[in-house]
Parts: C-alpha cells; sequence; structure tokens
C-alpha cells in the first residue's frame, strides 16, 4: 500500500503539511495510523506542486525512503505552493523500476497517485492494458499496476471525460475484473481534486472560510473537522466545495472472469 496527499488552499510551505504535522505524510511513511494493509512506505516517495502562473506542476522524486533524504526537507521548508500532491510507496516488490514508479505520475497539468493493488496482477489486467493503443504501453513509465491504472486514466482524461468520470471508469473495469482490488486514486490539476475511495482509507478536510481543501489517505493531525469518506465513492472538491457520490460496480455478469493463476497484490 501506499498513502498520499492532496491539497488546495493559500500558497503555504510544503513543510506545513508534508513534514511538521505531528502525523504528516512523513512520519506516515514508518508510523501510518489507519493503513490497513502493509506497515512501513519506505519504496520511494514524491511530490509535485503548482507554481503561481505555471499549469505544470514541478515534481521531486526518489526511489528511496523519504526519511533518508536529506533533501527533501530543505526542499519542504522553502518551497511554497496553493495546490500538491503527494505519496509515500509500499511496493510489493521493493525497488521495481525505482524512481520512475513513484508517485505522483504526471502529465500536462495532471498529478496522479494510486494508494492500494490490482489483485492477481498482471493477469487481471490484461483485458484493460489490451484496450490501450500501443504507444500508450509503449510510454507507460513503470511496470507496475499503478502505471497501467494512470494510463487508464490519462486516456480518458484525454478523451475528455470529467476527472470523476476518468477515475470511477478505471475503478470499476479493474474492480469487475480483479475483485478484491483496492484503488484508491487521486488527481489534481491544481484547482480540482478528485478521489476515489475503494478498499482503503480516504479523508478531507474542508474550510471554506480559508479556501482550503486536504484529500489524503489518512488525518496529518487531530483536528476534528477531519471527515472519513465512505469506501466505494468519488470525491470531487474545489478549495471551498466537496462532493461525495457513491461508485456503482459493474453487474457480476458484465464482469471478466478472474484468472485461476494467483498472483501477489502490487503496488
Amino acid at each position: 500500500m501506499c498513502r498520499h496527499i492532496a491539497w488546495l488552499g493559500p500558497v503555504t510551505p510544503l513543510g506545513r503539511l508534508l513534514t511538521e504535522p505531528e502525523h504528516s505524510l512523513v512520519r506516515q511513511s514508518w508510523e501510518p495510523r489507519h493503513q490497513r494493509y502493509g506497515t512501513v512506505n519506505a519504496d520511494g516517495f514524491g511530490v509535485g506542486w503548482y507554481a503561481e502562473g505555471d499549469p505544470i506542476p514541478g515534481r521531486y522524486r526518489r526511489a528511496g525512503p523519504v526519511w533518508g533524504d536529506a533533501t527533501f526537507g530543505d526542499l519542504a521548508r522553502v518551497v511554497r505552493s496553493g495546490a500538491a500532491l503527494a505519496a509515500v510507496r509500499d511496493a510489493t516488490l521493493s525497488g521495481a523500476d525505482g524512481e520512475a514508479a513513484a508517485a505522483p505520475f504526471a502529465a500536462g497539468p495532471w498529478l496522479f497517485s494510486h494508494n492500494g493493488a490490482v489483485r492477481d496482477w498482471p493477469d487481471s489486467a490484461a483485458g484493460a492494458a489490451a484496450a490501450l493503443p500501443p504507444l500508450d504501453l509503449l510510454q507507460l513509465a513503470a511496470r507496475s499496476d499503478s502505471a497501467l491504472v494512470w494510463a487508464l486514466v490519462l486516456r480518458a482524461l484525454r478523451a475528455g471525460a470529467s476527472p470523476g468520470d476518468a477515475l470511477t471508469g478505471p475503478v470499476r473495469e479493474l474492480a469487475a475484473a480483479a475483485p478484491g482490488s483496492r484503488l484508491n486514486l487521486l488527481l489534481t490539476d491544481g484547482h480540482a481534486i478528485a478521489a476515489t475511495a475503494w478498499g482503503d482509507s480516504l479523508w478531507y478536510l474542508a474550510d471554506a472560510r480559508t479556501s482550503r481543501t486536504v484529500v489524503a489517505s489518512e488525518p496529518y493531525d487531530d483536528d476534528p473537522r477531519w471527515c472519513e469518506v465512505p469506501d466505494r465513492t468519488l470525491l470531487t472538491a474545489s478549495r471551498t466545495r466537496v462532493d461525495l457520490t457513491a461508485i456503482k460496480e459493474i453487474p457480476a455478469q458484465a464482469s471478466t472472469p478472474k484468472p485461476s493463476k494467483e498472483n501477489p497484490d502490487s503496488e
């Protein structure tokens, strides 16, 4: 599993959300409070952020644990942004694909993260992968299930889907092909956030007074305003509004048969 967080709000140092809180994302890399699968997120990390006037985010990613990167503390202290997405990674195959497999994945204005695993990977995802254009497959950033999920989401975005639909389409397709998958997705373009709760925890903190919205795998502090998102739910948010919508599963008769080969979960 992984832990991830996205926020929109007033320009602030990255460290205010990633390193300084008592239960920050950095602490969640070794001591998460709500992680249901795995205990340590030491297989890579990354953060993407937006600078004023530039729609294309910058990124900083590494293959190792965030607590072992001395540069990250300085970066988080001095870089300021009003929108960002960050993640720490727990991979089944430690070190596989290195930095390329660390979220956030990016394309144009988009930043993306997957917290979870496609069950019976890669066999169960063969149908979804086969529907992608060959060029999309050749351009996968890594060989992980998260990279494939990102390719499916990005294809939908480029076809004109809304951020919410771009997430729920792949979630429903992969959940039908691989029941038991954990598909907690997080997406932002610096103006809005879309996320899915599917198989693991998701929380949000909204403060309309300060135009701030935070969406995360788990709270970074004990503020009583944190709200847990129900499982099988799509969250869409701006700086001043959060909407929750139930995700309907594909009927069982329309599901792709589950492969007989049992593989360990990925990501």
